[in-house]
């Protein structure tokens, strides 16, 4: 027990040391190369001088090139991606630093044409080149811009997407109706990425929109946009105007578009193709939010997708509080009160399916503040929680924290993420790939489980209160056969289970169920040699359970902590993992970036830098307290 308080101290000691001044972590929120190809894109195609910003972008796109030219999305992704190096290859030409006669990019060229062309690429790298004049719009495309006239009442209307999806998809939906390309001087021709079988009529690079169930849908919304009156050209201009006022709504105080990078990049375009000039202050703030977005990894400035000042904080506050730091501790009460300044007060569009519930939940990123989410809520109110309960006049912050919680719980019983009940199956005949990772916000075990963890073990909900049992309920009907849960937010099994496990017993559910062990015997059986567990990001895209073949620190970290919730004392998997995170702590290799969370499966992966501390120090600190 000795070392492992040891191991407690120097992460503790490391955490109180990069506490940024206003109380916050701002640890990097690395989601690989994509936002760094595309804010060169954009400031090309804007034609900002900012040659310094962009010269460090190549420099990390190239940092990150395998030897047979590819670009991976995650390190034991075989042979690479092609979506994500026709992008970085664009990316890299685009910025005039490099020509096509460079030998990395020869050997991109070769990996690209080996793999199909430009035809087999994702239907996200067809839409930024289609924005970019190198690829055509479909003559039809999918959804007619009116549809955001339809309201929620409707068969189907935009509130039917999750947020994420409408952010994004609804600048795309005005870019594509208008066919929208815009070309500048450095925008470079890529014609040599085209198979020789490439028949360059418009219909044909668009097989995404080819499908039966793509059709039916198609009929279904162009019915319902037919129901709507008015003469067709004041509808496409109120259509028009009504996506522009959506994007200017959401508009954070730094520019950026609800915080995010995509959506940010999609609505800069999307006002390009309404005639705004590249140097509205609009577009301009724009650019200078994300540009803020940039931190320093090994040496290389990459642009974050957002910042997870919210997130990071709140764990660390948590996990902090959790290993015996006292309230009164500096660290903790700046951290504390960096959250308290981060509490909503502002209405959002998860209002529009849950209309009887004051704002009062958390966001991710700093500058968040119409668009909180479930995680992010609980999590923050488990940091306060103390503080709260010696501060009367705080109160408020839990009452309303809490409330909006429990407002969230979807009709199935389970938790989303941002907003409820949207979850309607139609939307995934949508020809988008991935459909139900950015079109819907369902019930997921791991939102549901960390939510029944807060409210059993800090608002003392537990069986049989019917919103518990409810949330049991939905829980255990999406155990798989072999006793695993998928985590929607994080890679992926591993995380699911813990997320499942630690809610069931938080809510009261007995250790001893066939659930519980069936859970507890997928984890151990699963057990690496040397005492940890990993998980690939294969695991995502196959949606079922693919060994990492190595062990990684928040992987086991995830595992021995649901097995310390389970088990009344150590058994042997448990302190083989302990040892692990012992002698593993201050070692550092490919593991250590490994991504341990997911926005899209197959496209967007995220590596947290502070879950290698935030993770061991909840696992340790949970071990010293039951068994110490």
């Amino acid at each position: 027990m000795l070392e492992v308080q040891q191991e407690i101290d120097r992460i503790v000691g490391i955490l109180k040391k990069e506490q940024s001044p206003d109380g916050s972590w701002n640890y990097p929120f690395e989601t690989g190369v994509i936002t760094d190809a595309y804010m060169i894109i954009l400031l090309k195609v804007l034609e900002i001088e900012n040659e310094a910003l962009i010269a460090s972008l190549v420099k990390r796109l190239e940092s990150r090139q395998e030897a047979n030219g590819a670009w991976k999305l995650f390190a034991d992704e075989k042979d690479g991606n092609l979506s994500l190096t026709i992008e970085a290859y664009y990316t890299i030409l685009f910025s005039g630093l490099r020509n096509k006669h460079d030998e990395n990019l020869s050997k991109a060229r070769a990996f690209i044409l080996a793999k199909g062309g430009i035809k087999k690429a994702s239907m996200y790298t067809k839409f930024m080149l289609a924005m970019t004049g190198r690829y055509p719009w479909p003559v039809i495309f999918p959804i007619p811009l009116e549809v955001v006239l339809l309201p929620p009442s409707s068969i189907i209307s935009i509130y039917d997407l999750s947020v994420f999806g409408r952010a994004n998809l609804l600048p795309i939906l005005l870019l594509g109706n208008k066919k929208f390309q815009i070309k500048v001087a450095s925008t470079p021709d890529i014609e040599d990425l085209y198979s020789s079988k490439y028949n360059r009529n418009e219909d044909q690079p668009w097989e995404e929109l080819r499908s039966e169930e793509y059709r039916s849908l198609a009929s279904t919304v162009e019915k319902a946009v037919k129901s709507l009156l008015g003469f067709p050209w004041y509808l496409r201009s109120m259509a028009t105007d009504a996506v522009r006022r959506y994007m200017f709504d959401r508009l954070e105080a730094d520019g950026t578009m609800y915080n995010y990078f995509s959506s940010t990049f999609y609505m800069i375009f999307a006002l390009l193709s309404l005639g705004y000039s590249k140097r509205d202050a609009t577009i301009t703030k724009a650019v200078e939010g994300l540009t803020e977005m940039s931190c320093r990894i090994n040496g290389h400035t990459h642009i974050q997708y957002t910042t997870a000042h919210v997130w990071n904080t709140s764990l660390i506050s948590y996990a902090l509080q959790e290993s015996g730091i006292q309230l009164n501790d500096e660290t903790v009460l700046r951290a504390n009160h960096y959250l308290l300044s981060r509490q909503h007060y502002k209405y959002g569009d998860w209002i529009i399916h849950n209309p009887h519930t004051l704002p009062g939940g958390w966001g991710f990123s700093d500058k968040n503040t119409i668009n909180p989410d479930v995680d992010d809520t609980t999590v923050s109110l488990r940091a306060l929680s103390r503080y709260i309960q010696t501060t009367p006049e705080k109160q408020n912050v839990w009452n309303r924290g809490l409330s909006y919680t429990l407002s969230m719980q979807n009709d199935d019983g389970g938790y989303p993420a941002f907003e409820r009940n949207v979850d309607n199956k139609l939307l995934h005949l949508l020809p988008v790939e991935r459909a139900e990772f950015i079109l819907t916000d369902p019930s997921t075990p791991d939102l549901t489980g960390r939510t029944m963890e807060f409210l059993g073990n800090y608002a003392n909900l537990k069986l049989p209160d019917k919103r518990i049992k409810g949330a049991v309920k939905q829980l255990l009907g999406k155990q798989e056969q072999n006793g695993s849960w998928y985590g929607r937010w994080g890679i992926c099994y591993l995380y699911g289970t813990w997320s499942a496990l630690t809610g069931l017993m938080a809510a009261g559910f007995p250790a001893n169920e066939d659930a519980v062990q069936k859970a507890s015997g997928w984890l151990k059986s699963i057990q690496n040699q040397d005492g940890g567990w990993g998980e690939s990001c294969y695991s995502d895209i196959k949606k079922t359970y693919v060994p990492l073949g190595t062990s990684t620190l928040t992987h086991t970290a995830w595992a021995v902590d649901a097995l310390i919730t389970i088990s009344s004392k150590p058994t042997p998997e448990l302190e083989k993992g302990i040892s692990y995170l012992k002698k593993r702590s201050e070692q550092s290799d490919w593991t250590s970036s490994y991504p341990a969370g997911q926005g899209m499966a197959g496209f967007f992966y995220i590596h947290y830098h502070s879950y290698e501390y935030i993770y061991p120090l909840l696992c340790l600190s949970h071990y010293k307290t039951k068994y110490g």
